[in-house]
C-alpha cells in the first residue's frame, strides 16, 4: 500500500483509523497555527508542511474546493513569509477599515457562490480527473474562499484574519466529521481555540504597540 493513500494507517483511536498523511497534515497544520497565534514567522515553514499533505488527503475524500485551497495557500505561505521576514514581526499589526470589511464581506458571498457551482459540477467538466462528485460543495466552498481571504489578512499582519480563522474553524468541525475525517475534525476544534488565542494575543499586542 502506497505511504500517501488513506488507507495506509499509523494508528487507530477509539477504532478510528489515522492515516499518515492525515496525521502528518494535522500535526503540522497545529504547529503552523499555533506559530501564527504568536505572529511567529516558523508558521510559513510549518504550513508549507501541512499544506502539501492535506491536498493529497482531500483529493482522496474528494473535498476538491480544500483540496484547491491547499495550492492557493502554498502561494501565499511564500509570499508571507517574505513580508514576515522583511518587517519587523512584534510591532506591525494592522486593522482594516469598515468599507474594507463590507467589500471583503461581498468577494465571501459571491466567491463563495460561483465557487460552490463549479465544484458542484466539476466531475462533469474535467471527467478524466475527478470521476466523483464533489462532496459538500457549497459548503467547502464557503470554507475555501473564507481561507483564501483570512491567509491574505494574515500574510499582511491584519488582525481580522482571525475573526474569519474562528467562522473557518467552526464550518470545518462540522464538515470533517460529517465526512468522518474524526482526526481532521478535531484537530479543527484545537483551531478554534487557538485562533480564539491568536485574536486574544494579537489584540493584545496592538493595544500594547
Amino acid at each position: 500500500m502506497h505511504f500517501f493513500e488513506i488507507e495506509n494507517t499509523a494508528f487507530t483511536v477509539i477504532g478510528y483509523p489515522i492515516s499518515y498523511v492525515e496525521l502528518i497534515g494535522t500535526l503540522f497544520g497545529l504547529i503552523s497555527v499555533y506559530f501564527a497565534s504568536r505572529a511567529n514567522i516558523l508558521t510559513w515553514s510549518t504550513g508549507i508542511v501541512n499544506e502539501i499533505f492535506l491536498f493529497i488527503l482531500f483529493f482522496q475524500v474528494h473535498l476538491y474546493a480544500d483540496m484547491f485551497l491547499q495550492v492557493y495557500f502554498l502561494v501565499v505561505t511564500i509570499y508571507g513569509w517574505y513580508n514576515w521576514n522583511t518587517t519587523t514581526v512584534e510591532n506591525n499589526i494592522m486593522v482594516i477599515n469598515l468599507k474594507a470589511r463590507w467589500l471583503t464581506a461581498a468577494i465571501i458571498i459571491l466567491g463563495s457562490l460561483l465557487s460552490g457551482f463549479l465544484i458542484k459540477n466539476i466531475h462533469l467538466y474535467l471527467p478524466t480527473y475527478f470521476r466523483t462528485a464533489a462532496a459538500y460543495p457549497f459548503t467547502d466552498s464557503f470554507v475555501m474562499v473564507l481561507s483564501i481571504i483570512a491567509t491574505v489578512l494574515l500574510a499582511k499582519k491584519k488582525i481580522e484574519n482571525w475573526y474569519l480563522w474562528i467562522l473557518v474553524d467552526a464550518v470545518c468541525v462540522i464538515l470533517y466529521f460529517k465526512k468522518q475525517v474524526y482526526f481532521l475534525s478535531f484537530e479543527y476544534l484545537l483551531f478554534l481555540g487557538l485562533a480564539s488565542y491568536g485574536l486574544y494575543n494579537w489584540k493584545k499586542q496592538l493595544t500594547n504597540g
